[in-house]
C-alpha cells in the first residue's frame, strides 16, 4: 500500500538525483546536435572518402545498441589508457549516439534548400564556409527544430540506461532506495512522476514550435 510519509521521506533523495539525469540529457544533447552537423556535412563532401566513412561511421552506430556502445566507452576505453567517469562516459556515449540521428534530421533539412540557394552561392564565388553558414544553414535548421526536440525527449527518457556504467541518477536512485526498504512503490511511482512533470511541457512546447514552424513557411 501507498504510504505518504515514507514518499515524502524520500522524495529529496530521488530529487536530488535529477540534477544528473537533466546534466546527461541537455549535455549530451548539446554533443548530439554539433557532431550530428558535422556528420550530416561530411556526408555532402566532394571527397569520397569522407563521404563514405561518415556515412559508414553512421550506419554502424545507429544499428548497434546504445547499451552495447556504453560499455565499450566505460569499461573497455580504460584497458588502453582512456578512463572516464560515469557521468563523462554517458554523456559522450549519449552524444555519439543520437549524433547519428541528428545527422539524418539536418539532412533532410539541407536537402530541402531549393537548388537555387545552392547555384546562386556558386555564381557569387562563396567560399564553403559561407554557404554553409551564411545560406544553407539558417533556411535548413529552423524546419527541422521541431524534430530536435522529439529527439531531447527520446534521449530525456533513455538516460536509465545510463545506470549500467553506475551513474547513479534517479531509476537508479530509486532502485537502491528500494533494495534499502524493499518498498518500490512510492520510488518507482516518484520517478515516473518527474519523468512525466520533465517530459509532458516538453512535448508540449515542441508540438507548439511545429505549428508555429509550419504556419511561417506557408
Amino acid at each position: 500500500m501507498w504510504n505518504w510519509d515514507y514518499a515524502i521521506k524520500i522524495f529529496p533523495e530521488i530529487f536530488a538525483a535529477l540534477k544528473i539525469t537533466v546534466t546527461a540529457t541537455f549535455v549530451g544533447f548539446a554533443l548530439a546536435m554539433l557532431l550530428g552537423l558535422v556528420l550530416a556535412i561530411s556526408r555532402r563532401s566532394s571527397v569520397k572518402t569522407v563521404a563514405y566513412g561518415s556515412k559508414g561511421l553512421i550506419e554502424f552506430i545507429r544499428n548497434t545498441p546504445l547499451l552495447v556502445q556504453l560499455y565499450f566507452i566505460f569499461y573497455v576505453l580504460p584497458e588502453v589508457g582512456i578512463y572516464l567517469s560515469p557521468l563523462s562516459a554517458g554523456i559522450i556515449g549519449l552524444g555519439i549516439h543520437y549524433s547519428t540521428y541528428l545527422s539524418e534530421v539536418y539532412r533532410s533539412g539541407i536537402e530541402a534548400v531549393p537548388q537555387g540557394q545552392w547555384e546562386a552561392a556558386k555564381a557569387l564565388n562563396f567560399s564553403p564556409w559561407q554557404v554553409w553558414s551564411k545560406i544553407i544553414i539558417p533556411q535548413g535548421l529552423p524546419p527541422v527544430i521541431p524534430v530536435l526536440g522529439n529527439y531531447l525527449i527520446t534521449m530525456f527518457k533513455e538516460t536509465p540506461l545510463l545506470s549500467a556504467i553506475t551513474l547513479v541518477e534517479i531509476l537508479q536512485t530509486a532502485k537502491i532506495i528500494g533494495s534499502h526498504s524493499f518498498r518500490y512503490l512510492e520510488a518507482f511511482t516518484i520517478v515516473g512522476i518527474l519523468f512525466l512533470i520533465l517530459s509532458y511541457p516538453s512535448s508540449v512546447m515542441v508540438r507548439r514550435l511545429e505549428m508555429r514552424m509550419n504556419k511561417s513557411l506557408r
